[in-house]
């Protein structure tokens, strides 16, 4: 029997479209990750006020991704994209001004917080950011045959994982050099999201659609509404283990920086440096990889092995396990191999969840799992509390949890194929 092409007949350019989006989130996603020390030392502000940051962007995905689902539902993917394009440079755009108020350039004496101002750009930006997750991810996974879904978008995510290995590059070269600036990165960022939303605008996507949403009488009478997504056990496991996986790799991301250079001594440029070219290199790589390897084992399967992956190399940062044998580049390679194991989880967790939906129960879908990145609101800041008033090391029990619920996660499904 022939195995069925990665990518559907005619479809091609649109995958290819779409999928440059991927690293566009991407990119403006691990900018975060450095931003955040930056903050910390230009605005003297604790760990945990910093975690603001992360909270500010994932929240605004818990707020917009029901919004972004009823949207792209009734008007469709493109203009979706469209539309998650134009937030996304508002969002980037206002931090020429925001840094202009810090600097003093700029409303000098009116009293306004800079950072609050920072804060309110990353919220709308996020806002941008969920309407194209929402509408990217399904698209993708809808690009072609079933069987090939989480192998597709694993693919697609390989390009998220590209933007994420560039941003901390980027991002330090800009935030730790000797002339920091904030507004030259995220300018450059929002020139780019015009662009590329231009090119959407000119630019017909085909929509996905099925018997359902063609007027038949069986669709009419299946149609149970925004929520009838929920009454799918598998769905509902699905959405649990993403949120934990978004808690442990977001809060991750967000402390890799204060973990090099509190615990390992690394200065803060050479970790932005480790963060981009070893964890987040390892953590495209992977996924390319994984992509692959699902052609030849089972998702599920596949799954399973990554997230026991995950949750050895967790427990071997938080226990230091480099110092036990006064070896401390131990800790550092557990720390990058989480990155490895972890590659895999979020397209392959999210194309199980859509199988077996509708095409407009696919969008409905989709909006419910891309309120998930809350996860890392909440995982950041329960890493940053532990890191302030504990240890660092210790603070990783919080994403070690995390992984260990995607473990059980896999236990299940895999059991159940």
């Amino acid at each position: 029997m022939t195995k069925p092409s990665l990518v559907g007949k005619g479809y091609l350019v649109p995958f290819v479209l779409i999928t440059s989006l991927f690293f566009l989130w991407g990119f403006a996603r691990s900018v975060l990750d450095v931003l955040n020390k930056h903050l910390q030392e230009v605005l003297d502000i604790s760990r945990t006020e910093s975690s603001l940051v992360q909270f500010s962007v994932y929240v605004a995905y818990c707020l917009m991704a029901i919004p972004a689902g009823l949207f792209i539902a009734r008007y469709g993917y493109r203009k979706g994209v469209v539309f998650g394009l134009s937030l996304f440079a508002i969002g980037a755009f206002t931090f020429v001004p925001g840094e202009m108020i810090s600097q003093g350039s700029l409303f000098a004496g009116a009293g306004l917080n800079p950072f609050w101002i920072f804060l309110a750009a990353l919220f709308v930006l996020g806002c941008g950011l969920a309407f194209l997750e929402t509408a990217a991810n399904p698209y993708s996974a809808s690009l072609g045959d079933k069987e090939t879904a989480a192998s597709r978008l694993n693919l697609s995510q390989s390009f998220n994982g590209l933007g994420c290995t560039i941003g901390p590059l980027i991002g330090g070269f800009m935030l730790f050099g000797e002339n920091p600036s904030l507004s030259i990165p995220y300018s450059l960022m929002g020139g780019l999201v015009v662009i590329v939303a231009l090119i959407f605008l000119r630019v017909q996507l085909p929509e996905i659609k099925d018997e359902t949403e063609e007027g038949s009488e069986e669709g009419n009478k299946t149609d149970g509404g925004l929520f009838s997504v929920w009454t799918k056990r598998a769905f509902v496991l699905g959405i649990i283990a993403l949120l934990a996986y978004e808690i442990s790799e977001i809060s991750i991301n967000s402390l890799f920086v204060n973990y090099m250079t509190d615990v390992q001594g690394y200065d803060k440029m050479d970790a932005a440096k480790l963060l981009s070219m070893g964890g987040l290199l390892i953590f495209m790589l992977a996924r390319v990889f994984g992509s692959w390897g699902m052609s030849k084992i089972a998702a599920e399967r596949y799954l399973v092995l990554c997230a026991v992956g995950t949750v050895i190399a967790s427990a071997g940062v938080m226990s230091n396990v480099g110092a036990h044998f006064n070896i401390p580049v131990l800790s550092v390679i557990c720390l990058i191999a989480i990155y490895a194991f972890e590659a895999i989880m979020f397209p392959t967790i999210f194309a199980i969840c859509l199988t077996g939906f509708s095409a407009t129960d696919m969008k409905r879908a989709s909006s419910f799992m891309m309120m998930t990145p809350i996860g890392g609101a909440i995982g950041t800041f329960l890493m940053a509390y532990c890191s302030d008033h504990l240890d660092m090391s210790t603070a990783f029990i919080v994403p070690l949890l995390g992984y260990v619920v995607v473990l059980l996660y896999s236990l299940i499904i895999s059991h159940k194929k």
